[in-house]
């Protein structure tokens, strides 16, 4: 066993089943204690089912425990981050993967639903986030180890959702855009602390992907690919990124599609021009009309066949 995370500890939220679990088997199989933060939810966020972490972590022994209260809270967060603290000397990766989906067009979404799926899906995140890098300010200052620190991880799984969008899919796709943002100023505000930060867009088969309804023909040949697809190259992804090789790279937005990696662009100025008058506004967006991009769904821009 090439145990390259050893003596490192990670939490993973949403651990106990799909890309998380495959994650939690994939840092414990690298030597990493994981605490697998997972109140085992409903897709939907409702009910609770704690037997869903408890027995993964018993099944993995004594480098794995289980927290099964919901982290989407910034007490409870906090409470989490402690507890692998206290159960195993030290944080050092975090993976937000935790999310809850609550689909409706925007003129018939719930308020309620669209508040419950950021508060899972962004909310808990940030209050990870902020619990878990006091903890890492704190080891990079004392030398966790010995040496200098010059570690600590944080990976936060988003989505193509977030940024081609979806139909009926606001909630999700804002908290996963949103995400994207907390990712860009979490590896700013770490920087000096040499704390990297990055988000990975995963396509493979789960329960997110098993409860799309598909509206054409494009959307139904990506899910019949997409169910396909097997969770593990998401789990390899971060785990590389969790681990020494990742200590350069920061800030970043990765897809990772069976055997495929993708770097996906974020937003910067592809085009300009100017209007020296509001008159002028109409001439000014004609030459910038070539580069639009198309209004097309995440579903639909990757139905091609993956590499498995």
């Amino acid at each position: 066993m090439n145990e390259t995370l050893k003596g490192r500890v990670a939490l993973v939220t949403g651990g106990g089943r799909g890309i998380g679990r495959a994650i939690v088997e994939a840092l414990h199989q690298a030597g990493a204690a994981v605490v697998i933060a997972d109140n085992g939810t409903t897709i939907a966020g409702a009910g609770a089912d704690p037997t869903v972490a408890e027995a993964l972590a018993k099944a993995l022994g004594e480098r794995a425990a289980a927290v099964t209260e919901s982290v989407a809270s910034p007490s409870a967060a906090k409470a989490a981050v402690d507890f692998a603290v206290a159960r195993f000397g030290g944080l050092d990766i975090l993976v937000n993967n935790a999310a809850i989906l609550r689909d409706a067009f925007v003129f018939k979404a719930d308020p309620g639903d669209w508040e419950a799926v950021l508060r899972t899906n962004l909310f808990a995140p940030f209050y990870l986030i902020a619990a878990a890098t006091a903890v890492l300010r704190d080891q990079a200052k004392f030398s966790r180890g010995g040496g200098a620190y010059g570690w600590g991880r944080i990976v936060n799984l988003v989505s193509t959702a977030g940024f081609y969008g979806n139909y009926g899919q606001a909630a999700y796709a804002a908290s996963k855009a949103g995400l994207v943002g907390l990712t860009r100023v979490t590896a700013l505000d770490m920087a000096r602390s040499r704390v990297a930060c990055n988000a990975v867009a995963p396509f493979a088969a789960t329960r997110v992907t098993e409860s799309i309804t598909p509206q054409n023909p494009a959307q139904q040949a990506y899910k019949d690919t997409a169910m396909r697809i097997p969770a593990r190259p998401v789990a390899d992804l971060v785990a590389y990124l969790a681990g020494d090789a990742g200590a350069k790279i920061t800030g970043q937005l990765f897809g990772v599609r069976g055997r495929e990696v993708f770097l996906l662009s974020q937003p910067r100025p592809v085009a300009s021009a100017v209007a020296e008058t509001p008159a002028e506004l109409g001439a000014a967006i004609a030459a910038l009309s070539p580069h639009f991009l198309r209004l097309e769904t995440d579903l639909e821009a990757f139905a091609n066949q993956p590499v498995l």
